[in-house]
């Protein structure tokens, strides 16, 4: 059993949408080189869009059955992902005590933060080269993180968490990598497997979940958005 494996369910959630969310769509089919965010990575903020969205995962929290509530949050220190919990957390009826640890961060993209596909492939194209070369998952940018380095910082923070929380029910609030890749190890899934599911993207406050079954925690919902249905039927 791995230390996890202690704790009665994990609940993982990214965070609201934010301004380098609208950044990086506003840029898609153009010439753009750059997303043109002025803030470092940690200083982007939400939207009022992505405010609304943890608004409404509060609500979600808000509405579970006791037994079901969330024992401590534990979250990013970007401040997109602090004002998410800020803001979820502020509409549950219940306390929920909060821990921020860094290795929840977003994974670190190194020289290449900050530009598009079309600005790597001109401005770096020797990591065009080697990152086609060594493959998505082990790729490290200059100064960045690959996958497998985030697989590493986790593995240390799953590990305090289930020896500091057995038993609980952690709110991890988060980046998009990060829940992929806490798939990647508490489901002991391959490379090739971690890849596929990493081509669909994980939405702003979505859930995923895993329960404890008999030692084990098993994924019961993964990127799931029903408690998002207001938003998403005003803008349909």
């Amino acid at each position: 059993m791995k230390p996890v494996d202690t704790l009665e369910w994990l609940n993982l959630t990214r965070h609201g949408e934010s301004t380098g969310n609208l950044a990086y769509r506003a840029v898609q089919g153009t010439d753009a080189e750059e997303l043109g965010l002025r803030e470092r990575d940690a200083d982007i903020p939400l939207t009022d869009a992505g405010r609304e969205q943890a608004a409404l995962l509060g609500r979600w929290l808000a509405g579970l059955p006791e037994d079901e509530r969330p024992t401590v949050a534990v979250v990013s220190p970007y401040l997109r992902t602090l004002d998410t919990a800020r803001i979820a957390l502020a509409q549950a009826p219940y306390e929920i005590p909060c821990e921020v640890d860094e290795r929840l961060r977003d994974r670190e993209q190194g020289v290449l933060e900050g530009l598009t596909p079309r600005g790597i492939g001109l401005r770096f194209p020797e990591e065009v080269l080697r990152m086609r070369r060594l493959g998505k998952f082990y790729y490290r940018a200059p100064g960045g993180e690959s996958w497998a380095d985030l697989a590493l910082r986790l593995r240390g923070f799953y590990r305090d968490l289930g020896q500091d929380h057995p038993g609980g029910r952690p709110l991890v609030v988060t980046h998009d990598a990060i829940v992929v890749m806490t798939r990647y190890l508490v489901e002991r899934l391959s490379e090739q497997e971690i890849l596929e599911i990493e081509k669909e993207p994980v939405a702003n406050c979505s859930i995923t979940r895993w329960r404890d079954e008999g030692g084990r925690l098993r994924r019961h919902m993964y990127n799931a958005c029903d408690h998002l249905v207001t938003i998403d039927a005003r803008n349909s």
